[in-house]
């Protein structure tokens, strides 16, 4: 294979466990760059009612990034504030000026500071690999899974080594975002938990990933049966958001002007589009090359809700019994050494997609709703830190809510 189609020749795994399996992974070619972008304090922006439009910040990240080195396939993850991609050296420059574009659009339409760098691979300690996995999630979507600790490290260059980050300088940079939509409404759960959940090796842990990544999905495996259990997309569950006021994150992203004009046109276009996908849906018609009537179970079938980056990131339906179940068992190898962990709760998913081709090439990102992603990790830094507070305070006050609450409102974790 040549460096730039590394990723597309990677043979692919078809079992999810297989992932837990650290000699299933390949060396990502050294001539490679790990671009790392995140929400500059998404903590607060969440406290601030600011999640959706995190989440479509972080959604952008790869989308900009996709547009601009097509047509090569490269990896990328997504972390709900923020994404990690790897891109060949053709690509660097390309990758350079969507991820300055990204950074101006997060401030100038969100009001939020987007991180942006580039680490090249040969920066990073050898000690601490970058190492790839591609996994079959359908017969048309790959997802790509990290292992090695590397992409942990280029994160940290970036955040505390300003050689690694970019700003902005010059011209106002612009990152085509082409594909990138946000139509569908909340996922309500069908269990009645949303759980995010973070697990991790500890900096001195007692475990291997090989042993700890494949005792969690066990025990989960153990605890909610097949994936289909726990899977937090339902397919009759998926409604296209036909409220105005749904599509603004999209607007504001996707708009080719700043006024609101031009988010008012786009906004009408994109509402125009979700009705005619909801006829084409209802009625199960076969239209340019898309049979309507089975694009829910597809969506369903591309969604990211499990996957591995230097740590298993996983978005799962869950009753509270099984979620006071999985957190007992986690605490425990916690309060043992054997790993750190963060889990936020809500009531529903997200879902953020990039369309690349609605006949067999889309993907859709799924997230916890109130926080995801963004708390749990929250979460788990303070387990590493010693300041989490015990589950049982959280058990006890999640059981006093009911299974579904409106929307704004949350049972969710904040540590």
């Amino acid at each position: 294979m040549t460096s730039d189609t590394f990723y597309t020749d990677l043979p692919p795994l078809d079992q999810f466990l297989e992932l837990a399996n650290p000699a299933n992974y390949v060396d990502a070619p050294g001539d490679w760059s790990a671009l790392v972008t995140d929400v500059v304090d998404s903590t607060r922006a969440i406290a601030q009612g600011k999640y959706k439009e995190v989440n479509v910040v972080g959604a952008s990240s790869i989308m900009g990034v996709l547009n601009a080195v097509a047509p090569l396939d490269v990896p990328f993850v997504f972390g709900g504030d923020g994404a990690l991609l790897l891109v060949p050296p053709t690509a660097v420059q390309r990758s350079r000026e969507a991820l300055l574009g990204l950074r101006a659009l997060a401030r100038d339409s969100f009001g939020l500071e987007l991180r942006v760098g580039i680490v090249p691979l040969s920066a990073i300690d050898p000690q601490h690999p970058v190492r790839v996995a591609k996994f079959r999630l359908s017969p048309t979507y790959f997802q790509a899974s990290f292992m090695g600790g590397g992409l942990t490290y280029a994160t940290e260059l970036v955040k505390t080594d300003a050689a690694y980050r970019l700003e902005e300088g010059g011209d106002r940079p612009t990152a085509n975002l082409a594909g990138l939509e946000c139509r569908w409404q909340d996922i309500p759960s069908s269990r009645g938990h949303t759980l995010s959940l973070i697990v991790a090796t500890p900096p001195s842990g007692g475990y291997v990933n090989e042993h700890l990544y494949g005792e969690v999905l066990g025990t989960i495996g153990n605890l909610y049966g097949k994936e289909e259990n726990y899977h937090p997309v339902a397919a009759d569950a998926l409604k296209l958001s036909v409220n105005p006021q749904r599509l603004k994150a999209e607007a504001k992203a996707r708009a080719n002007g700043s006024t609101w004009g031009d988010r008012a046109t786009y906004t009408a276009r994109a509402y125009l589009e979700s009705l005619l996908g909801l006829g084409l849906m209802r009625f199960a018609v076969q239209a340019g090359g898309v049979d309507w009537g089975r694009y829910r179970a597809s969506v369903r079938a591309a969604s990211d809700y499990q996957k591995m980056d230097d740590m298993l990131r996983m978005v799962m339906a869950s009753s509270p019994g099984q979620t006071d179940q999985l957190v007992a068992y986690l605490e425990g190898r916690f309060r043992q050494g054997h790993l750190v962990y963060g889990v936020h709760v809500s009531d529903r998913a997200l879902m953020t997609c990039l369309i690349m081709d609605r006949r067999d090439r889309h993907f859709h990102l799924i997230d916890g709703a109130d926080g995801g992603y963004a708390l749990a990790a929250q979460q788990l830094k303070a387990r590493l830190q010693g300041k989490a507070q015990n589950w049982s305070t959280y058990s006890s006050l999640a059981r006093r809510h009911p299974r579904n609450q409106r929307h704004g409102q949350t049972n969710s974790v904040h540590r």
